[in-house]
């Protein structure tokens, strides 16, 4: 299914707005510095981590001239299935990131206690896809990144 398809259903077409992505990089940026933050909860560093994930999917879903209505539930699982067609992210690692965003709302809706393993890998998880964003915007659309 083409991002076109969406459009109406889960995305709208927008205009593509550098300064936007370039604020949604850096506040991705800034929620993993904090991520490594030891000294907060397990719980609050994992949120911080997953916030990145989904700046990050969100600055590439923009950069194609898409957004998620937010106004539609799903809005985070669409942002993470889109990875494949935004950046050409492989399978695999969006079924881990799916599977954060499941820890994430399990945390989020039942309190559960998030184990430093689920932070370490949330974390991991976030410099990864900043790292294939970042590689994807300089090969493709380097206008954005200037």
């Amino acid at each position: 299914m083409s991002l076109d398809n969406l459009v109406g259903i889960s995305l709208e077409r927008i205009a593509v707005d550098a300064a936007v992505i370039g604020r949604l990089l850096s506040a991705a940026r800034r929620n993993i510095t904090d991520a490594h933050v030891s000294a907060i909860s397990a719980e609050n560093r994992f949120d911080a981590a997953y916030k990145a994930i989904m700046q990050l999917a969100n600055a590439a879903l923009q950069a194609n001239g898409y957004r998620t209505l937010t106004s539609k539930p799903g809005h985070h699982m669409t942002m993470i299935q889109t990875l494949n067609q935004t950046i050409g992210l492989d399978r695999q690692q969006i079924i881990l990131l799916d599977a954060l965003r499941k820890q994430r709302n399990v945390a989020d809706y039942s309190g559960d206690i998030v184990p430093p393993s689920a932070v370490e890998a949330c974390v991991a998880q976030a410099e990864a896809l900043e790292r294939d964003v970042m590689q994807w915007l300089k090969d493709n659309k380097p206008e954005l990144l200037a």
